[in-house]
C-alpha cells in the first residue's frame, strides 16, 4: 500500500533529541524538517509547508506555547504536538486549549507518537477537505448552478 509521507517539522533545542527522532521519522517514510527554536520554527513555515509541528514547550527564547499562538495565527490548519519534558503536562493541556492536537511527555514511545501524527495528519486532511467543500458550493451558488 502507498502512503504520502506526512511532511512534519520538528521543534526542539535538544540536538541529539532531534536527530534520532528525525531519523526514526525519516525511517518509516515520513518528511522531516527540524528547527531548534521558535522563531527559526517560524521561519522555516514561511519556507515550507508542513501537515505536522512536533513542538517543544521548554526553549530558550521564544517557549512552545508562545510559538504555537505564533503558528496557529499564521497557519491554523496546521496541526501541532506538544512535546514536554518536565512533566508540566498542565502546561501542556493549555496548549491544547490554544490549539494543539495533542501532547506526549519525553522520553515517549515512538508507537504513540506516530499514532498521534497519523491521527493529526488525517485531522488536517479532513479540515482542508471540507474547506475545499464549501468553497465549491460558495462558487457554485454564485455562478447560478444551486
Amino acid at each position: 500500500m502507498f502512503t504520502i509521507p506526512i511532511k512534519i517539522l520538528l521543534v526542539d533545542d535538544e540536538k541529539d533529541f532531534v536527530e534520532m527522532l528525525s531519523l526514526r521519522l525519516e525511517e518509516k517514510g515520513e518528511q522531516v524538517f527540524t528547527a531548534s527554536s521558535g522563531k527559526e520554527c517560524l521561519e522555516c513555515l514561511n519556507k515550507q509547508p508542513v501537515d505536522v509541528i512536533i513542538l517543544d514547550l521548554k526553549m530558550p527564547g521564544m517557549d512552545g506555547i508562545e510559538t504555537l499562538q505564533q503558528i496557529k495565527a499564521r497557519h491554523p490548519l496546521v496541526e501541532v504536538i506538544m512535546l514536554t519534558g518536565h512533566g508540566t503536562a498542565e502546561t501542556a493541556v493549555d496548549g491544547m486549549k490554544l490549539g494543539a492536537f495533542d501532547y506526549l511527555i519525553k522520553p515517549s514511545d515512538f508507537d504513540t507518537l506516530n499514532q498521534k501524527l497519523d491521527a493529526a495528519r488525517k485531522r488536517k486532511d479532513e479540515q482542508e477537505e471540507r474547506i475545499r467543500q464549501a468553497e465549491a458550493k460558495l462558487l457554485l451558488r454564485r455562478s447560478g448552478v444551486i
